[in-house]
């Protein structure tokens, strides 16, 4: 099958060729774009069997390439916002991956690309379009080309009694959930609760500087001293010289594989 990555930013475009080159051979990636007027373009050139197209790019979003016209491919979309979005792509049938991709979940996604590869794709991206604009204005959205850059947190307000106290997320060493309660500890081990649990967080974080190692942790790239391997395919994490570590950071074996290429990125 033939490829077409359309993603514009650097490290997720890489994390995705690595995943595809290393575990689906049959794949093979015929063109890299970053945006709607470079991948029109290409497609009015090439043809691809399947596109995994990000939501967001660097002149608008995914929902202009449909609006030009019908795209004759599977399509799998990638995004980071598990939101409105979603909710389009599930009413036109469209796959999508969530960010940071899962080994396991694009495996699945090429499953299913295989399985319609020889017929219609069976998308009807104006109802994909429709079901966007109706979310949209419904719940009174940005859409996702006027937010994502703008919508990673820049800081968490954490409550201490009659005080707010500003958390920067540079500042921030992980993430961890324990007992149905999240929490926040900062390169200064200062642990915080937060009330919003680690999927609604995962979502606010710049994906390059921040990894869901496991259902119950998120930890930033800057703390990473090193990772070691366990038996059963998991990865055990060093964080660097004065961080403490007050939970099990360990990744989950299904998470491995892409925690690795996004560590490489």
């Amino acid at each position: 099958m033939k490829a077409l990555i359309v993603e514009d930013e650097p490290r997720a475009q890489r994390v995705l060729e690595h995943l595809l080159r290393d575990g689906f051979p049959e794949i093979e990636i015929i063109g890299l774009t970053a945006s709607v007027k470079e991948t029109l373009g290409w497609l009015s050139r090439n043809k691809a069997d399947v596109i995994f197209m990000d939501v967001e790019l660097q002149d608008g979003n995914c929902f202009d390439i449909f609006a030009a016209g019908p795209v004759d491919a599977q399509v799998v979309m990638t995004t980071a916002y598990d939101n409105y979005a979603v909710k389009a792509f599930e009413v036109g049938s469209v796959d999508y991956l969530l960010k940071p991709i899962d080994r396991e979940d694009l495996a699945r996604a090429i499953a299913r690309v295989r399985e319609r590869r020889d017929a219609p794709t069976g998308i009807d991206y104006e109802k994909v379009l429709e079901a966007f604009r109706n979310l949209q204005k419904a719940e009174d959205l940005p859409s996702e080309a006027e937010a994502p850059r703008g919508q990673f947190r820049e800081k968490f307000l954490i409550r201490l009694n009659d005080r707010i106290v500003p958390v920067h997320v540079r500042d921030i060493a992980y993430f961890f959930s324990e007992s149905k309660n999240s929490y926040i500890v900062t390169k200064g081990n200062v642990t915080y609760v937060l009330d919003d649990s680690l999927d609604t967080i995962e979502g606010s974080l710049p994906p390059e500087a921040f990894f869901r190692i496991s259902r119950g942790a998120i930890v930033s790239e800057d703390v990473i001293e090193s990772a070691s391997r366990l038996l059963g395919g998991r990865l055990r994490l060093t964080l660097k010289r004065g961080i403490d570590a007050e939970t099990d950071l360990t990744v989950s074996r299904s998470r491995a594989d892409a925690f690795l290429q996004w560590l490489e990125a």
